[in-house]
């Protein structure tokens, strides 16, 4: 007869610079769209955590913002978040884009210098690559930091994510289930249905949005047992901002509306009407109250 298998959990954070993949990687791992994803950095702007539960092991990853230089006080707490995270956890995943490293990267090096917390790096986007490059990149990273493992991923391409999660596994410990079967975040519904609203507006519009705006599910009223209503505001902090995301009568507030909907129906199953609405709040990114009531500071 054989013996049942020790029940193992864990908590993992996912750190890097902005815009190397970790919303990406994380997803993938979950297998669920819980972290949005887009090309402009600094794109989570939360410690979200995502959890992976397997027959006989749960993983918990933390998915940090990126650490940059900042320069308000959203950025400064969006770094404070991401660092503050390294000595909490278990493991640490280090992620990089197959690349030399950068002045980023090795900022965040020598943060990971004073940790006791294993590191793994993984080196994301190695799809874009020739592989005897990839081999080159690992000797380069190898020379910076004595890293526990090195592992090459292509998140989007989901190349070499079982490895990944089982190297994994080799760093948890004995633990509970601390998530019930069947949750994979500990972000409500309406966190994410807001921030699906802020990544269609970073799909959609020019550079000079993406750092500007932050959303607010206002309501969401129950119309019958198969629609909801939902209401939200768009917050930017100037007056040109706000006529970028409404458009010309009103033709982007529309698309994003209409793309958000659309994942939002598929994430709670149900139908939604989604009405949209565009305010200014100037300069709120320094505003410590206005970033408290949206779960900042926490």
């Amino acid at each position: 007869m054989s013996k049942e298998k020790e029940f193992k959990s864990g908590f993992v954070s996912l750190v890097g610079r902005p815009n190397v993949g970790k919303s990406t990687l994380m997803n993938k791992l979950v297998g669920h769209k819980i972290a949005i994803m887009s090309d402009k950095p600094q794109t989570t702007r939360h410690k979200i955590h995502s959890v992976l539960t397997g027959e006989d092991y749960q993983i918990i990853f933390l998915d940090t913002p990126g650490i940059h230089k900042p320069k308000h006080k959203l950025g400064q707490h969006l770094v404070e978040l991401a660092l503050g995270s390294l000595g909490e956890v278990d493991l640490i995943l280090f992620l990089c884009e197959a690349m030399e490293p950068g002045a980023g990267d090795k900022y965040i090096i020598r943060q990971l210098e004073g940790i006791s917390t294993p590191v793994i790096l993984v080196l994301n986007k190695i799809d874009l690559i020739p592989k005897p490059q990839v081999l080159a990149l690992i000797d380069e990273y190898r020379k910076l930091y004595d890293f526990d493992q090195i592992i090459p991923v292509s998140a989007l391409k989901e190349e070499n994510l079982d490895r990944l999660i089982q190297l994994i596994m080799g760093y948890l410990e004995p633990g509970p289930k601390f998530y019930p079967d069947g949750m994979y975040t500990d972000k409500p519904e309406r966190f994410i249905m807001a921030e699906l609203i802020r990544e269609k507006v970073l799909h959609l519009t020019s550079q000079e949005i993406p750092h500007s705006v932050i959303v607010e599910i206002e309501d969401i009223e129950k119309m019958s047992d198969e629609m909801l209503e939902v209401r939200a505001i768009i917050y930017v902090e100037r007056d040109s901002q706000k006529g970028i995301i409404i458009g010309k009568n009103g033709s982007m507030l529309q698309e994003i509306g209409k793309r958000a909907r659309q994942e939002m129906e598929a994430l709670l199953g149900s139908r939604i009407y989604l009405e949209l609405f565009v305010k200014v709040k100037s300069d709120w990114r320094n505003n410590e109250k206005f970033l408290r009531g949206f779960g900042f500071y926490e």
